[in-house]
């Protein structure tokens, strides 16, 4: 029988390594799904997963469990590494545009690289239109449709009534139906 995740947070409180081990088995796949829709890149969707769970660990007495479920609590904290990670990026790349050009290497690009842009060229196609809604709206999206919140655990996540939660997604949907393109609206996303 799987430990609930109370049980197992208890034990990482506690500093049980094992615990963590197993609640990072149980969540990092929604995690890094969660970051990969948040970022539209695979790289980054794996850094921002290994940041969260570093918080997790680190802050793992802070951690607020929704109806006994560390995962609303962990998607909060990925999308602060997100943007973390877009703040990082942008001094990053204000520094390289401060260098001067270099040379670019030729190299064989393998199917799945081809694929993982593919996606990552989709991603970013619909990050495009997401990113044109409100906040809230976003954050909504990314919680409950992307990565499978109920609304009662996003508010709770969210510290907002279910009722606001249902309603910004009702009116991300609507928005989006306008906003999106036809050929992304025919994909799964």
């Amino acid at each position: 029988m799987r430990p609930l995740d109370e049980q197992l947070w208890s034990s990482i409180t506690a500093g049980d390594e094992t615990a963590f081990g197993w609640l990072f088995d149980r969540y990092s796949r929604a995690v890094y799904n969660h970051a990969f829709r948040l970022t539209g890149s695979w790289s980054t969707a794996e850094d921002v997963t290994q940041a969260t769970f570093l918080v997790a660990w680190r802050r793992r007495g802070d951690a607020r469990l929704v109806e006994g479920s560390a995962l609303p609590w962990l998607l909060v904290v990925a999308t602060n590494a997100v943007r973390s990670e877009w703040r990082s990026a942008r001094r990053w790349l204000a520094l390289l545009r401060r260098l001067p050009p270099g040379r670019h290497a030729d190299g064989d690009f393998a199917d799945e690289v081809a694929a993982r842009l593919d996606d990552e060229r989709r991603m970013t196609e619909i990050l495009a239109v997401v990113r044109r809604l409100p906040s809230a709206e976003r954050e909504a999206v990314a919680l409950c449709l992307w990565s499978g919140v109920s609304y009662a655990d996003a508010a709770a996540a969210l510290g907002i009534s279910e009722v606001a939660v249902r309603s910004r997604v009702s009116r991300a949907r609507s928005r989006l139906a306008r906003l999106m393109p036809e050929e992304i609206q025919e994909g799964t996303w």
